[in-house]
């Protein structure tokens, strides 16, 4: 945090002692230490919108009072307070608390107008709740370990020397001449492959800002995991329905060849003495027909 040394209430032109801790409410002296038309500026704070804050009657843009002062610096990140005693502070979030305002690698140095009416104290650097923060290193360990066990089950995943989380391809065939077939592309599903990288204790997940990095790569990994989920389902389906057909052309085959194969001699032997006789028959109806209409021509003449 930065804070305003001295009483911060004269010094932005406000009654002295009477404020509370709304003090940008109350009133205005009308001597040289009025702020009206005054600037404070802060530059962009760990990625947030840089602020240009104009003093006066609270239209217009310019800033009366603490909440609108806070509303101007929430776009940065920050947030100000001021105390029973006038002491102006500006703090940031929880969500950069491992940052120092005004620093080179977060920014937020604060300049402007006002700045000439104001004495601020040099960043103090951020207080670290050393049970919060053995909470964190302990968690930053257990995903770690998570890592580890993704790439050894990735690792893992093979079957008959195919490993589709390691990159390997696989083609099924689904009939005798190849000429229906499957191909699966795989893909490199560890830790890397996944965008997921270990994490340092002490850096990572020390404060909500680069706790939520973490969780928007452990999003993206979640969803191209459900991406390739989908996929590989789908393969699976067509692969059942070919299994399926197969194993039901497979039993007609089976069932044809048996009746061939098992045949009852005597039965079928019966069978073809059976069509012998009705052929003989039929020969000698036709012959006995033909005679008939011989002996009715011999009439006839």
């Amino acid at each position: 945090s930065v804070t305003g040394t001295g009483n911060a209430l004269n010094a932005l032109g406000l009654a002295g002692n009477t404020g509370t801790a709304t003090a940008f409410t109350a009133a205005r002296t009308s001597g040289i230490g009025g702020i009206a038309g005054k600037t404070l500026t802060f530059s962009s704070f760990n990625g947030g919108t840089a602020v240009n804050v104009t003093f006066g009657d609270g239209t217009n843009g310019t800033v009366k009072t603490l909440d609108q002062l806070n509303s101007k610096l929430q776009a940065n990140n920050l947030t100000a307070t001021i105390d029973a005693n006038g002491l102006l502070t500006v703090s940031t979030t929880n969500d950069y608390a491992s940052s120092t305002i005004g620093s080179s690698a977060a920014g937020g140095a604060i300049g402007g107008t006002l700045t000439t009416a104001l004495t601020f104290s040099t960043a103090s650097t951020p207080v670290q709740d050393t049970v919060a923060q053995t909470a964190r290193a302990n968690l930053v360990n257990q995903y770690n370990n998570i890592l580890q066990q993704i790439d050894s089950t990735a690792q893992d995943s093979s079957f008959n020397g195919v490993n589709l989380l390691n990159g390997d391809q696989l083609k099924l065939v689904f009939d005798e001449t190849a000429k229906s077939s499957l191909s699966i592309t795989g893909v490199t599903y560890n830790s890397k492959g996944l965008g997921l990288a270990a994490l340092t204790s002490g850096v990572d997940f020390i404060d909500n800002a680069a706790t939520n990095k973490v969780l928007t790569n452990l999003n993206s990994a979640s969803s191209t995991l459900r991406s390739e989920a989908s996929a590989l389902g789908s393969n699976l389906t067509i692969v059942q329905v070919r299994q399926d057909f197969n194993k039901n052309l497979i039993n007609v085959l089976q069932t044809g060849s048996s009746n061939l194969t098992l045949a009852d001699t005597n039965v079928e032997a019966a069978n073809s003495q059976a069509l012998s006789t009705r052929q003989s028959i039929a020969v000698s109806a036709l012959s006995l027909a033909n005679q008939s209409q011989q002996s009715v021509l011999q009439l006839l003449r």
